[in-house]
């Protein structure tokens, strides 16, 4: 946004509750008018508050009228950004009770991040087995995934996914070393890493984009799905964003599709 073009919104002189200044970043935090929706503002606001920690998973935010006190807009702006931020699986709202921040449990990453169901249909959170944790240097191709310098220190994660007890895909992490100091020491990491890297690192994974390509089995990959090398398995390749923006993980995950498939829900 051009600075010259922004303005202060007016505001009232409100003398906020302690839940307030946690809710809007303190006495700091401003609205500041330009181009964007308003509703957009405070939604990049409150974006901040996931992201720097001052909100946890799980818990309960302050209501929309103390919110919207403390941003110094209308509750009906601040509804409309937390409608988008539920929409993006940030915040759930559960009637009756508040809107709270969302979690990584599994029900979540399987409608929003797995998408290799059985062909029957249910879908199901695939088991996972961790092979090797590894620090290495990132070469040029991890740096452009991940949006950091060649050479920088990251974490290799190498595991492979059941689905019904049989193998089915096998994944390569990258992780920026920065982000995840000494995740390399576990090395049986849970099944469930976007909860991990929530709880254990303050990273709550928001989006993510995908790439699918057809590949032919290598020979590790062979041996450890259980297949033939040079056989056509499905790659998906996944880089994976914080809720600031910032590159969080790199995935490239190679799927047996002989029993499942892959399933986009275009809305």
């Amino acid at each position: 946004m051009d600075r010259t073009q922004e303005m202060s919104i007016p505001r009232p002189r409100i003398r906020k509750s302690a839940k307030a200044r946690v809710a809007t970043g303190g006495e700091g935090a401003r609205i500041q008018l330009g181009y964007r929706p308003l509703y957009r503002q405070v939604k990049e606001l409150l974006m901040q508050r996931l992201s720097d920690g001052s909100w946890s998973p799980g818990q309960l935010l302050p209501s929309e009228p103390e919110i919207a006190a403390g941003l110094g807009v209308s509750p009906g702006t601040v509804r409309k950004a937390l409608d988008e931020l539920s929409a993006e699986s940030l915040v759930i709202r559960r009637q009756g009770r508040g809107t709270f921040v969302a979690r990584h449990d599994e029900e979540r990453i399987l409608f929003q991040f797995f998408r290799l169901i059985p062909d029957s249909g249910e879908r199901r959170f695939p088991e996972g087995h961790t092979i090797s944790v590894a620090v290495a240097k990132a070469t040029d191709d991890v740096a452009a995934r991940l949006g950091i310098a060649p050479k920088s220190p990251v974490i290799v994660i190498e595991r492979i996914r059941l689905l019904d007890g049989r193998p089915c895909i096998h994944e390569r992490i990258v992780l920026p070393r920065s982000l995840f100091p000494g995740i390399e020491r576990h090395k049986n990491l849970p099944n469930n890493l976007y909860a991990h890297y929530s709880a254990q690192y303050g990273v709550t994974i928001a989006r993510g984009t995908e790439r699918l390509k057809a590949v032919a089995a290598d020979v590790r990959q062979a041996q450890l799905l259980g297949v033939r090398t040079g056989q056509p398995m499905l790659q998906v390749e996944r880089v994976a964003f914080g809720v600031d923006g910032t590159p969080a993980e790199w995935r490239v995950s190679v799927c047996h599709t002989d029993q499942a498939h892959y399933l986009s829900e275009l809305k």
